[in-house]
């Protein structure tokens, strides 16, 4: 894995996922030099509506009917880790292609590792050694700290931390804010839910709950990755 290359201009994306996230998408894709094309719904109930003059073309269901995808580019903006990871997989089984988008304002270190389908939202840092695998999410204002790893399917949320040699396993998800600290913490794994604002002081378990400052296990909570 390495840094992404420089996108091309004016390539063709679309974008699967008609939400509250769409116009960060769209915006994120025109940054990096697409130019998005269409959008598809998860059904038909949108079909022919527009958003910032982009169509939606048909639905998810329907997409997925095709013999291939190849060399299409798409873009998923959903939140829910395990339905994107579900829809970015089943692109790229059909030969589609699943861009990295770092917004331009990013910093992003040139001794970072990102996957394919990596997204990393605007002022948004990345440190050296860092590696965030397939299909995880940076949002805004968010830091990937030096040699810390970032599963695949990982949403982090703007303005979180998450601290040096930290290994974040598969589909967690890192709250508004949150703080996972790099000297008390080794590991958060996978479909951990941390809660936004949560200063996170220890190894956090698969499906667990972390809240609060200090960060404290939420009792009987066990995430179920609907974020």
């Amino acid at each position: 894995m390495s840094v992404a290359k420089k996108i091309p201009h004016r390539e063709t994306i679309f974008i699967l996922g008609v939400g509250h996230n769409t116009n960060v998408y769209i915006e994120l894709a025109e940054a990096c030099g697409y130019r998005v094309a269409g959008l598809y719904h998860y059904n038909d109930d949108r079909v022919g509506e527009t958003i910032y003059n982009i169509p939606i073309l048909d639905s998810t269901n329907n997409l997925f009917k095709k013999t291939t995808l190849n060399n299409m580019c798409f873009a998923v903006s959903v939140g829910n880790n395990k339905i994107r990871v579900d829809l970015m997989r089943k692109i790229n089984n059909l030969q589609g292609k699943t861009p990295t988008l770092i917004h331009p304002s990013a910093i992003v270190s040139r001794f970072a590792h990102l996957a394919e389908g990596v997204v990393v939202n605007a002022n948004s840092v990345v440190q050296a050694e860092a590696t965030i695998e397939p299909y995880s999410v940076v949002s805004y204002n968010a830091a990937i700290t030096h040699n810390c790893t970032i599963g695949l399917g990982t949403y982090v949320s703007a303005g979180a931390i998450v601290g040096a040699y930290v290994k974040v396993r598969e589909q967690v998800f890192i709250g508004q804010g949150a703080n996972v600290v790099g000297d008390k913490v080794s590991y958060v794994k996978h479909n951990a839910f941390i809660g936004a604002g949560a200063v996170v002081i220890k190894n956090v378990e698969a499906h667990t709950t972390v809240v609060g400052n200090p960060g404290k296990l939420l009792e009987n909570k066990k995430n179920t990755n609907r974020n």
